[in-house]
């Protein structure tokens, strides 16, 4: 029992990281900057993972990894990027959470992954959840955040489909090492081409990259496949709702985002539509190995990942 409770906290770290990403992110890093931004998070992160996984790519995940690496890594740090800037913390936390069931319905449109009923309900309350909430938020919000948002769910869907067909040959923790190492080596030149020399990086933007590379990325990418392999897969599925509550307390108390009843029942209904659309334990199998997420997270997206 104890031991599932360190291993419980140790998971834990991740969806908290991964929510107070929106909030570091909007409250420190350069707006001007998402290229440099999304670079600088994922090619340390990616070295130091492909550090501890003593594994490099392999045959055909030499351009798997560059093509999901792509979608996962370079697109979508970029889109989430952008839409950690243009939104309020709140609202970027709680429209990012619907990812999991975005993923649900582009497996089903793309893979022919037909969900289970629950699912399907799951999906249809979470989306109501979200529409609430930023419909909710009235014309205040910016349409390209929402945009980026929106982008940036569809991009980690259909990667998250591509990799959960593409498991063998790798585990979860060396595919996501190669993922952010190619996606952080492909935005290094759009990034000095498009934006110039990167961003200063003293005081608070020092740390706050530091933050989102070493904290939000790599750390919490170990403890979340640590959990894997050690907590049933509904437990760790749980665990991620910890993500969009983080980012709306985060958002609430240190920015001051509004946080009325519509928003707070928005909030309700992701949550409760990402607890009716978790994946159901299989038969006979008691603890969850599986490498498909954040998202769900994280989502993610990379294998294993829910939203980040």
């Amino acid at each position: 029992m104890e031991a599932n409770v360190r291993w419980v906290l140790l998971t834990a770290l991740a969806p908290i990281a991964w929510g107070a990403n929106y909030w570091v992110t909007h409250a420190y890093l350069p707006a001007d900057r998402p290229l440099w931004g999304a670079a600088l998070r994922a090619l340390p992160a990616g070295l130091l993972l492909l550090a501890l996984a003593r594994r490099r790519p392999h045959g055909a995940w030499w351009w798997r990894s560059a093509l999901l690496g792509l979608l996962n890594t370079a697109v979508f740090f970029v889109l989430l990027y952008l839409a950690s800037q243009l939104l309020p913390t709140s609202t970027a936390a709680t429209v990012m959470a619907a990812s999991p069931l975005a993923m649900l319905l582009t497996a089903w449109a793309l893979a022919g992954q037909h969900p289970h009923r629950s699912h399907l309900a799951g999906a249809v309350v979470g989306l109501a959840g979200v529409a609430l909430t930023v419909l909710g938020a009235g014309s205040g919000l910016d349409r390209a955040g929402l945009a980026a948002s929106a982008g940036a769910m569809l991009v980690s869907s259909v990667g998250y489909v591509l990799a959960a067909r593409w498991r063998e040959g790798a585990d979860p923790l060396a595919a996501t090492a190669w993922q952010l190492t190619a996606g952080g080596l492909l935005l290094l030149p759009l990034a000095a081409g498009a934006e110039g020399a990167p961003p200063p990086l003293h005081g608070p933007t020092l740390f706050a990259f530091g933050y989102v590379t070493l904290a939000a990325t790599a750390l919490a990418f170990a403890c979340w496949f640590t959990g894997l392999r050690h907590l049933p897969a509904a437990t760790v599925g749980l665990l991620g709702l910890l993500n969009p509550l983080t980012g709306v307390l985060l958002g609430t108390v240190l920015d001051g985002d509004e946080l009325g009843p519509r928003q707070g029942l928005g909030l309700a209904l992701v949550v409760v539509g990402i607890l009716l659309g978790r994946p159901r334990p299989r038969t006979g199998t008691g603890t969850g190995t599986g490498t498909g997420t954040p998202a769900t997270a994280t989502g993610a997206g990379l294998p294993g990942k829910r939203v980040p």
